[in-house]
């Protein structure tokens, strides 16, 4: 249909929502991450906003399997329509475990068609003319579907079913090239693997990346895949080094790599895979992006296409952030300009990096690269920008912050329903023994700590992006004899305090919360004892995954001496036989050790210069070993990381990451044993 200059004025912005898009949940009940409530609040702030009545609603259906299939395999699409009949009852729990991060009920194929069916739908509007832009407030998410293949809680792949849809059914529509944003914090390799040798579609992708270990983890999502054959050229990955990446990082990118492409690929409409995993206080991403930096991305997009742009929903878990982010997109789509708001900080040096070395990758297919960035940028050499979260989960407010240079408030509601704040508990600086922390007291404090009251509570729900791998075949190293008869203790000050835990790396195995099991020693004899001390350290979180726990920082101990602060320990008294095995465990797990890293000679050298950085482990997250004094005349050692790391963490080179929901849980645990308090991060 042809648009009045009146509707030219006011943008016709498509909305398309349905509530039955919510019967998608987990089978029995738990919580989880991709949750109906998601796109519920979303709607709530729209409605609360007015956004609705100025906006065309669409009417939702179910997509046509022939249009699924351009991207989809029949065989996984019957698969998906046929997972809520009432024969695969039975057989639900089981296919959904042969995916990566999947869960199926008895609606997840009506869902799946809907979402599917509604970005096509306002894909459709868009292109033909009847709408200038559109939202499609859609779940399941769609970008990690693969052709034959549900993952990452994807199970069709929206976005590529909606651009192969106008690309090879409907080119009287005059839609040659498309160009794919993808914002979410998780790189889609589904979509990029479904056009990675197609010039049709430009895919561009902005993630964390972290070397590969962040979900979906690999090389897929590194700058060097550029695309192949008629494709080449056409795919764009931008991989973030670390998390709490910003609105002035994103802007840079989208000024330096995007825009400039953007001019020259001159796209007929533009399909965001709107992830709002990137905004403040997203528990999976880690990142800082405001809902004023989501709007000035897409005021930036919407010069192009003639505006036509359709953004689709991908991820995007807290809740405030989320609806935030989504209401500033929508007002930003009808007011045809950004949202105020205050972009702070400075892009970190490793922006300019990556922007430096996507363009070098790229020069040769779009010439706009070949000129060089800037001499003078503004660089952050500050710490991170601080992560901002809802601290109480009474708030509504996305003001508050987390600081991750900070000490947190632990408290623990005692039986007596009174509040016992641990850190200002008065423990003397001597060690309380074994038989008052026997395991006759785990199961009482497995009860306690589900009582635990701290300012944590919306922080990091752990969600382990990868499927757990089986135990690993540990071949034993027949090391020197010797390390059998020394004892030391063992100075754990994270998830370790709490026994079951340390007892993995003894024993084997893993406890609640972990995704992969832990080899154990080739000595499993329970520790000789256990006592509990004070150090002159700080403790602090920093990194942003790990395969033990999934999404989120893990404890580091600064390797300096502190006189302001102080940190706890829980000391297990081991063989350093066993040490050498928990070193390793906790650097490098499954690699050939043929000589232990730490010998009886070693001690004489950590007695007199108070630590050592093992050769071997260079790289590790745990290569220091600090000489912490003696207890009962036994070495006291723990393993944390170099001091040089922390420059690396304060100026933002290496990422500070609140640590995962499972992992906090964990570290808790342990001192709810023994009542004592946590103290934490690094100056």
């Amino acid at each position: 249909m042809d648009l009045t200059p009146a509707d030219r004025w006011s943008p016709r912005v498509g909305l398309a929502y349905d509530e039955r898009m919510c019967l998608h949940d987990t089978p029995d009940g738990d919580s989880h991450p991709e949750s109906p409530e998601r796109i519920r609040a979303i709607w709530r702030k729209l409605e609360s906003e007015g956004i609705p009545e100025r906006c065309i609603l669409l009417n939702v259906m179910e997509a046509e399997d022939d249009i699924i299939a351009s991207v989809h395999t029949r065989d996984y699409i019957e698969l998906i329509k046929n997972i809520s009949s009432d024969e695969f009852d039975s057989q639900r729990l089981r296919i959904a475990s042969k995916f990566n991060s999947i869960y199926l009920n008895k609606s997840s194929s009506e869902a799946a068609y809907l979402s599917a069916g509604s970005v096509v739908e306002a894909t459709e509007k868009v292109a033909r003319g009847d709408l200038n832009s559109a939202i499609a407030i859609v779940r399941p998410p769609g970008h990690h579907a693969e052709a034959n293949e549900a993952m990452g809680f994807c199970l069709f792949n929206n976005v590529a079913i909606a651009a192969s849809y106008l690309l090879n059914e409907r080119a009287e529509l005059g839609i040659r090239k498309i160009l794919i944003v993808d914002w979410d914090v998780h790189h889609g390799n589904g979509t990029q693997n479904m056009f990675y040798k197609d010039s049709r579609v430009l895919y561009f992708s902005v993630h964390r990346f972290d070397s590969g270990t962040f979900y979906p983890a690999g090389s897929d999502g590194s700058d060097c895949m550029i695309g192949e054959g008629q494709g080449a050229g056409y795919n764009i990955n931008v991989p973030w080094e670390h998390g709490q990446c910003g609105d002035a990082d994103y802007l840079a990118v989208w000024d330096y790599i995007l825009v400039p492409v953007a001019e020259s690929y001159n796209p007929d409409i533009i399909l965001v895979s709107a992830g709002f995993d990137s905004a403040i206080g997203d528990p999976l991403g880690g990142c800082c992006v405001t809902p004023s930096g989501y709007s000035q991305m897409l005021k930036k997009l919407m010069k192009f296409a003639e505006g036509k742009i359709v953004l689709a929903l991908e991820g995007g878990y807290n809740l405030n952030s989320l609806a935030n982010s989504v209401f500033a997109c929508a007002k930003t789509l009808l007011d045809r300009d950004s949202v105020a708001g205050n972009l702070q900080g400075k892009p970190f040096e490793s922006t300019w990096r990556i922007i430096n070395k996507v363009q070098c990758e790229l020069k040769n297919y779009w010439p706009v690269f070949s000129e060089k960035l800037p001499q003078e940028i503004e660089i952050s050499n500050a710490r991170p920008f601080p992560i901002q979260i809802k601290v109480d989960s009474s708030s509504d407010s996305d003001d508050e912050q987390y600081d991750p240079f900070d000490i947190p408030v632990v408290t623990i509601k005692n039986a007596e329903d009174d509040i016992l704040v641990l850190s200002s508990l008065k423990i003397c600086d001597g060690s309380v023994e074994e038989n008052k922390i026997g395991d006759d007291n785990v199961e009482e404090s497995k009860n306690t700590s589900q009582e635990i009251v701290h300012y944590f509570s919306d922080l990091c729900l752990s969600q382990n992006p990868t499927k757990l791998e089986n135990e690993i075949n540990h071949k034993f190293i027949p090391w020197e004899p010797a390390l059998s008869n020394v004892d030391v203790w063992y100075g754990s000050y994270g998830s370790n305090m709490w026994k079951p835990r340390f007892l993995c790396y003894i024993e084997g195995g893993k406890v609640e919360g972990m995704a992969k099991p832990c080899r154990g020693a080739r000595d499993k004899s329970s520790p000789k004892g256990i006592s509990w001390k004070t150090v002159p350290h700080q403790l602090f979180f920093a990194r942003s995954y790990s395969d033990a726990w999934g999404s989120g920082g893990v404890a580091f101990l600064n390797p300096e001496r502190s006189s302001t602060h102080t940190t706890y320990m829980c000391l297990y008294r081991i063989t350093l036989d066993q040490f050498n095995d928990v070193l390793t465990q906790e650097n490098i797990d499954d690699k050939h050790i043929e000589t232990p890293l730490v010998n009886s000679h070693d001690i004489k050298f950590l007695v007199k210069n108070g630590s050592m950085l093992v050769e071997f482990l260079k790289g590790g997250w745990y290569s220091n070993i600090l000489y912490l004094g003696r207890h009962d005349d036994v070495p006291i050692l723990t393993m944390t990381c170099p001091v040089s790391d922390i420059e690396r963490f304060k100026s933002g080179e290496l990422p500070v990451c609140p640590p995962a929901k499972a992992y906090e849980n964990t570290l808790l645990k342990g001192l709810v044993e023994v009542k004592h308090g946590f103290i934490g991060i690094v100056d």
